[in-house]
């Protein structure tokens, strides 16, 4: 069976990402599985071009088709941040429950409250980016942290159809209605159509 290797070191990301791909005929690795490598410098200005610097970041040392994924949280009221700098807001070893604390003491007395997440998805083979999508989920900041599924900013993030939080959703739920989830969903369409065995 054909690898897709995932180009992250984040074990939360890697195990939504082999669920998400479970139904399709590939063997899901992540990066550290096949080798080692230094963390890529993210130094695009967008989620496109970080997604595409991780996965060339690895392409280029292997012989397998390499998926990476940049994503974060854009809140409007706060000018789109922590956008594409979610992970390394307020500091790359600060608790997300001190960042979550931070997002909704900033947004104290906001009416506008709107937020989304954000995934663009990079599939590189070699030196190639070979196909990249874009995703968002459309939602809002509340006043407190709910849920205790998830990661990183899920608990403040309030998806109004559903009445609950990220945080608060079953993995299938969130992989249904999620930015990652939709991304992936076309992914997988193009390696079904467009990627057979050598």
């Amino acid at each position: 069976m054909r690898k897709l290797v995932i180009a992250t070191g984040n074990q939360h990301k890697l195990t939504e990402m082999k669920r998400l791909f479970k139904d399709v005929p590939f063997e899901i690795v992540g990066q550290n599985e096949i080798g080692e490598f230094a963390e890529v410098e993210e130094t695009g200005t967008t989620f496109k071009e970080n997604a595409e610097i991780k996965a060339l970041g690895v392409s280029r040392f292997c012989d397998e088709y390499v998926l990476a994924d940049d994503s974060g949280l854009v809140v409007d009221a706060l000018g789109g941040e922590p956008g594409i700098n979610s992970a390394r807001y307020l500091g790359h070893d600060t608790s997300y429950t001190y960042k979550n604390q931070v997002i909704v003491d900033r947004l104290k007395g906001v009416t506008d409250r709107s937020a989304r997440f954000v995934c663009a998805i990079s599939l590189c083979k070699g030196n190639d980016v070979v196909y990249t999508v874009e995703e968002t989920f459309e939602g809002e900041i509340i006043h407190e942290s709910l849920g205790s599924e998830g990661f990183g900013y899920d608990p403040i993030f309030f998806y109004p159809p559903m009445n609950m939080t990220s945080a608060q959703m079953t993995m299938e739920q969130k992989n249904e209605v999620s930015h990652r989830g939709k991304a992936i969903r076309k992914i997988i369409t193009y390696l079904l159509e467009n990627v057979h065995e050598d």
